[in-house]
């Protein structure tokens, strides 16, 4: 994969097709990949603010390291390498357009060879980040045929499954990186940047799977593992995962973790009133494009009497209701 660096823009761009040259092309900030965090990528939050979130936060970052490990043995059923799932981060990253996000993962795709540049690893690669912009930003796109295209590709259920995780998880974590630096006054884009769209709103009825049908194959309970029994058996009880389970069980470390965080106390009613008003902005504004969420939309929480702990809560819930949300919408069947 071929980086380039557009001039006046603030952001990484990655092509799809792989590159020949001999010549090295370094990330736009080579020292983000080394960071202490790799959840929060070292946004120095308050100690007791960080002791206050440690219980969802803890498996977040279990999840980084689940997701882009130092190294990814691939076989027959998961064919995702390193590069892969770095590209796909980097892409989630850059549609949610949060500065250190976007730094971070090029940062960590840069040293990697890509693919082939044979036309099926170009058009392999070409789809999955067309998919991975799409459930990002525009989920209401994803149909059938967009599922039907990642098969057709060569992805096996596992790679979509994790493939699904991905994107959702960077989703999350790049509205709970903009929160946090919301806190503290520190801008989300650092640099001037290009023009952002607004990430599609999910409807409501897109989270109930009443009416669907599985677009994703289920485990096979026959030749299922003990892991994947014992996490579908433990989720499956849960009202937020108990469509999503018999798919996500597919990888069990990450629907465990996935469910570690929706247990972790994260959401927390918030006080009645007129701090509804401004929480409805708040949620509507990281939901719809996080890289303008300010402290302009964090400071009226704190203004209407809420903890500041309590008011990431609340905003992280949401962004993790828009993680759950988009796994929903890829594993049904589309239209």
């Amino acid at each position: 994969m071929e980086q380039r660096r557009i001039s006046g823009k603030g952001h990484w761009y990655h092509e799809t097709q792989s590159s020949s040259s001999p010549t090295e092309v370094l990330p736009l900030v080579p020292e983000a990949a080394h960071v202490d965090d790799r959840f929060l990528l070292n946004v120095a939050l308050p100690a007791s603010l960080l002791t206050a979130c440690e219980r969802w936060m803890n498996p977040a970052r279990a999840m980084c390291e689940l997701f882009f490990p130092r190294s990814v043995p691939v076989c027959r059923l998961r064919t995702l390498n390193a590069y892969d799932r770095l590209s796909t981060a980097l892409t989630v990253a850059q549609a949610c357009g949060v500065q250190r996000l976007c730094n971070h993962y090029a940062a960590l795709l840069a040293p990697l060879p890509g693919p082939d540049s044979s036309r099926e690893s170009n058009r392999r690669l070409a789809q999955i980040t067309q998919y991975a912009r799409q459930l990002a930003s525009s989920p209401d796109v994803i149909d059938s045929k967009a599922q039907q295209q990642l098969d057709e590709v060569g992805l096996t259920v596992y790679d979509i499954v994790t493939l699904n995780q991905i994107i959702g998880f960077i989703g999350f974590q790049a509205r709970v990186v903009a929160v946090c630096q919301a806190l503290l006054g520190h801008p989300v884009r650092w640099l001037p940047g290009h023009h952002i769209p607004p990430h599609a709103m999910i409807n409501d009825a897109d989270g109930e799977l009443n009416a669907w049908v599985y677009g994703v194959p289920e485990v096979e309970l026959r030749y299922a593992s003990s892991h994947q029994l014992e996490s579908l058996a433990r989720w499956h009880a849960e009202p937020w995962l108990r469509d999503l389970a018999p798919v996500l069980c597919h990888e069990p470390a990450q629907l465990d973790l996935t469910g570690d965080i929706l247990l972790s106390g994260l959401y927390t009613s918030p006080p009645q009133g007129a701090v509804d008003a401004a929480l409805s902005r708040a949620v509507d504004q990281l939901a719809r494009s996080p890289d303008q969420f300010s402290a302009a939309h964090f400071t009226p929480l704190t203004d209407e009497g809420i903890p500041a702990a309590q008011a990431i809560n609340l905003l992280t819930w949401s962004a993790f209701c828009g993680w759950l949300n988009r796994l929903k919408i890829a594993i049904r069947r589309g239209e």
